[in-house]
């Protein structure tokens, strides 16, 4: 939505207006979260604080991302995948597995190709003579985005564990 807004040309004014808000409700927010929720954000900032619980999958996915190097170990290679020690390997977790087996260059490359598909969205969005076009065009390079970002935050540990497939992979 923040996405669609910024390109209907909403004032930057706004968002800075909203982005305080954020921040100052954080302390209330935190106060009112169950004991389960706040330990699930203090495992994800130090996944070894529950190694064998909580912190399982991101621990993993670390591993199996470093362990793939600069070339990857090769197709259906993977220790953490093959060997099951990354969960959700086929949805949650591809880019670990993707990572892993392709290594370094693979997933510079994978990355590439998205920014690629991206950057054709958005150019078509801004080719879009009827506002509704283009907002839709570009509510649909938004959602991409955000879904790109926060499964490739999340496997690499930057985000909380949050169940969100990689586009086009999963």
């Amino acid at each position: 939505g923040w996405g669609v807004l910024w390109v209907a040309g909403v004032s930057w004014r706004y968002f800075g207006a909203g982005g305080i808000a954020l921040v100052a409700a954080i302390p209330i927010v935190w106060q009112n979260l169950l004991d389960y929720q706040k330990q699930r954000v203090l495992v994800f900032l130090d996944p070894e604080r529950d190694p064998l619980g909580s912190g399982y999958h991101i621990i993993q996915s670390k591993i199996g991302i470093g362990s793939g190097g600069l070339l990857g170990k090769g197709l259906a290679q993977g220790t953490q995948s093959q060997l099951n020690f990354l969960p959700e390997r086929h949805t949650d977790f591809i880019f670990s597995n993707f990572a892993e087996e392709m290594g370094f260059v693979g997933s510079i490359a994978l990355l590439i190709l998205f920014a690629a598909t991206l950057v054709i969205i958005f150019r078509i969005a801004a080719d879009m003579r009827h506002p509704f076009a283009r907002f839709t065009v570009a509510a649909l390079g938004f959602s991409l985005s955000i879904y790109i970002i926060v499964n490739l935050a999340m496997v690499m540990g930057l985000a909380p564990v949050v169940g969100v497939p990689l586009p086009f992979i999963s």
